[in-house]
């Protein structure tokens, strides 16, 4: 049920592609908590999309910026402050792609030039972002930011491939800004590493299915939907977490702190 503790709030909403996003159901539940925000995607993404239908649901306005490009980010904030009236005090960032597992590319054979792209696309869009914004003084004070990462920047997950380097230099990026906006302007930066879930994006890495079956039996409350996820977003873009900044925090079910479940350990007990 609604609380209406963003009300009043403005926003940039990224990453939203369809109902299985995760950025789709924070820009849901931040439009029934009274915030107002604009969406934003690349214009490729927009197009393989439903973007309109969401904006038009939640009285957004939408945006288009690709996040490597440093005058679509300039136009971005300028834009959201006309719209909005003013600067903003959320952000979400949820943004990731690897040409390299999109293709089927292994750890030991990467394309280099498909990696700069994996580590621009979901990670140095971070900075970018966050550049563009503190040039342009487009972030309230006590704004919150937050970015969505994945466990595997603290642990190898094989076929997660180069979006490991890019989720540990994604938390690195939220790790130093945090720092410099939270002096400056009190502005709290977050990552948020969420368990695997079914989207577009996950649904594309190798073995997903196994993927998403081991952590739900490694998970003591089992893996979180993205809904819940969603909600954990809006907690922290809200003031009952205005003290938390420059952290990884684990929205997982439990998974990151579990050693082996016995579900997991009965698959490799022989019988007698």
């Amino acid at each position: 049920m609604a609380t209406g503790i963003l009300k009043g709030k403005r926003g940039i909403i990224s990453g939203a592609l369809n109902e299985q996003s995760i950025a789709w159901k924070v820009a849901e539940e931040a439009h029934a908590e009274g915030a107002t925000f604009v969406l934003t995607n690349a214009p490729v993404a927009m197009r393989m999309g439903e973007i309109n239908g969401l904006a038009e649901a939640t009285g957004a306005s939408i945006i288009p910026a690709d996040a490597t490009k440093d005058e679509d980010l300039d136009a971005l904030f300028t834009g959201a402050a006309e719209k909005l009236g003013g600067p903003v005090d959320f952000v979400l960032h949820s943004i990731g792609m690897s040409p390299n597992v999109r293709k089927g590319r292994s750890y030991d054979d990467l394309n280099y030039e498909w990696y700069k792209q994996t580590l621009d696309v979901s990670a140095m869009s971070l900075h970018r972002m966050l550049q563009a914004a503190h040039k342009r003084n487009a972030l309230n004070e006590g704004a919150s930011v937050v970015a969505l990462s994945y466990i595997a920047a603290q642990r190898v997950f094989p076929d997660y491939g180069d979006m490991a380097d890019a989720k540990a230099l994604l938390e690195s990026i939220a790790r130093s800004w945090g720092y410099r906006l939270g002096k400056e302007n009190k502005v709290r930066v977050n990552t948020v590493s969420q368990s695997p879930t079914i989207t577009t994006a996950g649904a594309g890495i190798k073995g997903f299915d196994g993927f998403f079956g081991f952590a739900q039996e490694m998970s003591p409350l089992g893996n979180a939907p993205a809904i819940d996820c969603a909600r954990f977003c809006i907690a922290l873009f809200s003031d009952l977490t205005r003290f938390v900044t420059m952290q990884n925090l684990y929205h997982d079910g439990g998974f990151s702190s579990t050693g082996v479940t016995p579900e997991v350990m009965a698959k490799f007990v022989q019988e007698g």
